[in-house]
């Protein structure tokens, strides 16, 4: 590994606090193939993975009696999506090379700790995973569009 990605990470750590470690997995001929970022404070499960922290969605006040939903009949509401957001500052990639099918599309089905995309950050690339189940209903960004830490990327469905 060069020492210059080392000392890169490193200082990520020292940068942002709320990071408790940095799992650089590499595979065949040096290639990077998977990187995860965890909270400090959030440690292993029993079995020695890394346990994926969901946010809760925000809680919604019940609306004012007499008052009518804006939604329109058949659509959701957004406090029952589910926000898979993004865990840092890069470049949003949904496929995993150019000219490649992303990951995942509105209307897809994905898994808890599925990939769902790619955020670049200082030429690493990231893979991102749902911390949900259920049913795509939005791709909240572009591809290679830059994003920004908390930004939503995708709305699931995890009643669908």
């Amino acid at each position: 590994m060069n020492l210059d990605i080392i000392a890169q990470l490193v200082q990520i750590l020292k940068d942002a606090p709320e990071l408790g470690a940095i799992e650089v997995r590499r595979g065949l001929l040096g290639r990077w193939s998977s990187i995860r970022v965890t909270k400090a404070g959030h440690g292993t499960n029993a079995a020695g993975q890394h346990v994926v922290v969901a946010q809760a969605p925000p809680a919604v006040a019940p609306p004012a009696p007499g008052a009518q939903a804006a939604a329109p009949p058949g659509a959701l509401p957004k406090a029952q999506l589910v926000e898979i957001k993004s865990p840092m500052v890069g470049t949003f990639y949904a496929a995993p090379e150019p000219g490649a099918e992303p990951y995942i599309k509105a209307g897809s089905r994905v898994a808890a700790g599925q990939v769902v995309c790619i955020i670049e950050a200082m030429k690493i690339m990231n893979e991102i995973e749902a911390e949900v189940a259920g049913l795509v209903r939005e791709v909240c960004v572009e591809n290679a569009q830059p994003v920004e830490f908390g930004q939503p990327l995708f709305r699931v469905d995890p009643h669908a």
